[in-house]
């Protein structure tokens, strides 16, 4: 018989692609966020906008309230209720690690925010405080 049986190949490839299939969304790790784009001009706003900051100390406050990070999520939803647009801006000291940014995007994402803006400053007013280039 001079052919090729394929049909091993065939059952190894099937079970493969069944493994593949069944832990690739497990895989799946982080936190969706809608990013503004860069631009040179800061943006106009007409309106109060609902910032949530972690302070080089780990706090973590709403707008000038502090509250606890456990309680986060409960008090965004409590205050997202009253308002239809569920946009919220973020910053954190960059001395802030890594982890506790994002668990706290996490926190607020869970809160049902639709929008999450990064609040950044722009590297000529950065440089021009420190003194210093980088």
């Amino acid at each position: 018989m001079s052919d090729i049986n394929v049909t091993p190949f065939v059952d190894v490839m099937l079970v493969l692609l069944i493994i593949f299939m069944v832990t690739a969304p497990m895989m799946v790790q982080g936190v969706n966020v809608d990013l503004p784009e860069a631009s040179t001009q800061p943006l106009p706003s007409e309106k109060e906008h609902l910032i949530v900051t972690v302070n080089d100390q780990n706090q973590v406050f709403i707008n000038d309230l502090q509250v606890e990070p456990d309680f986060l999520r409960e008090k965004l939803i409590l205050i997202l209720k009253s308002t239809k647009d569920r946009e919220v801006y973020f910053r954190a000291d960059k001395t802030v690690s890594y982890g506790m940014v994002v668990g706290v995007m996490a926190e607020i994402k869970d809160a049902g925010v639709e929008k999450l803006g990064m609040i950044t400053v722009p590297l000529q007013e950065d440089e021009k405080r420190s003194g210093k280039k980088q």
